[in-house]
């Protein structure tokens, strides 16, 4: 049986956020990050061994013999060559020491703008979201942010976010979905490539803001029998397929 027919929607989602990272890269973690702490680890077990990981929990390059259910879990602290704390890690950022942060957001608007803040207004919010953290000033600092998106939908992919939380006017940045993979900048956003099962009628459906199409569209690859095995034996709970998509 092929790789394509084996891989879920949420294994190819993971194995491309492994591809953003380069071997040699030094990556960083937030709070509530479990499917990219997988795409770090399977990185590292496959084509990037020599990447860096701040881990959010306190830990520098800490084993990741499996997933589990909290970014903060303690486990994390196994295997670290040296402990690192918050403020460690924003002064590795505003150094320029630091390649790639994966944002998540309530909503993304076609500009870049993210809120992790709260719905209505700032003023007076009618929802509040878990919050900033670090995100507003990370995202400047370092080389090369990402925002992902595991369930899109015209609730996060909006016209324009309630409230602005983080922004980067000087530069586009990449927004990774559960159906395509965007970039969004002061230009307005492009359509980079599609997932596979993921039609162009389908995307435009479920995002809030309209976008340019990149041509020829690209299909995004699936990933290699590599990859998904060190998916599979890294996250053996299946959390993945509970955290992407429908």
């Amino acid at each position: 049986m092929s790789t394509e027919q084996e891989a879920t929607r949420a294994e190819a989602f993971v194995a491309l956020l492994a591809r953003e990272i380069e071997d040699g890269d030094v990556v960083a973690t937030g709070v509530a990050s479990p499917l990219v702490i997988l795409a770090i680890a399977v990185a590292r077990a496959t084509h990037a061994p020599r990447l860096t990981y701040l881990a959010c929990v306190g830990s520098l390059d800490p084993d990741l013999p499996s997933l589990y259910p909290s970014s903060e879990d303690l486990r994390y602290l196994d295997g670290r060559s040296a402990e690192i704390t918050i403020p460690d890690l924003f002064d590795h950022a505003r150094r320029g020491r630091v390649d790639t942060v994966f944002f998540g957001a309530a909503e993304v608007d076609a500009v870049g703008r993210t809120n992790m803040t709260a719905s209505g207004s700032l003023a007076r919010p009618s929802r509040k979201f878990p919050g900033v953290a670090g995100a507003a000033s990370l995202r400047q600092w370092v080389h090369r942010p990402i925002i992902l998106l595991p369930r899109q939908s015209r609730r996060n992919l909006v016209p324009e976010v309630q409230v602005a939380s983080t922004r980067d006017a000087r530069r586009p940045v990449r927004l990774i979905s559960d159906l395509g993979t965007f970039e969004l900048g002061p230009e307005g956003a492009r359509l980079r490539a599609r997932h596979p099962w993921a039609s162009l009628d389908t995307l435009e459906e479920r995002t809030g803001f309209s976008f340019r199409v990149e041509q020829p569209l690209p299909v995004t690859s699936l990933p290699d029998a590599r990859t998904l095995a060190a998916i599979r034996e890294l996250d053996p709970l299946r959390l993945r397929d509970q955290l992407v998509g429908a």
